[in-house]
């Protein structure tokens, strides 16, 4: 179970509104063996691109060692989806290498009008399992 602020889950949701068309990436940092979501950090999609994401590589190896040099860990790497569901396609899982992180999903499809899905998946060696998300009050 993904256990988070309220203001973390508004600020996720912030970005991937602010990021629409294309899809908003990053990260929520934590300390080390912890599994609390702590410190958004929020990066560029490298592709800006409505249908992929892809951490820029520069800003990737400076927020991990950022968090390396605070004793944190990516808690959770997050994306959006502007057309689909927030459920990982085949890309999102091929790149999915943390196997601690929560991988949130959050759709901003037109369908959905002022809402949005969001939705947290374990990703480990290839197999997807969708985990119940608990918001704590703000």
């Amino acid at each position: 179970m993904l256990t988070i602020s309220r203001e973390l889950v508004d600020k996720i949701i912030a970005h991937a509104r602010a990021d629409h068309p294309d899809e908003a990436c990053g990260v929520v940092a934590g300390p080390a063996g912890s599994d609390t979501p702590e410190r958004f950090v929020p990066m560029e999609n490298a592709e800006r691109s409505p249908t992929f994401y892809r951490f820029d590589s520069m800003e990737q190896l400076r927020v991990w060692r950022e968090m390396d040099d605070r004793d944190e860990e990516p808690v959770i790497i997050y994306h959006s989806h502007t057309s689909t569901e927030a459920y990982p396609s085949r890309t999102d899982i091929s790149y999915a290498s943390e196997p601690g992180a929560h991988y949130v999903l959050v759709s901003t499809r037109e369908e959905l009008g002022e809402d949005v899905e969001f939705r947290s998946y374990r990703i480990i060696e290839g197999v997807v399992e969708e985990e119940e998300v608990k918001i704590l009050p703000a």
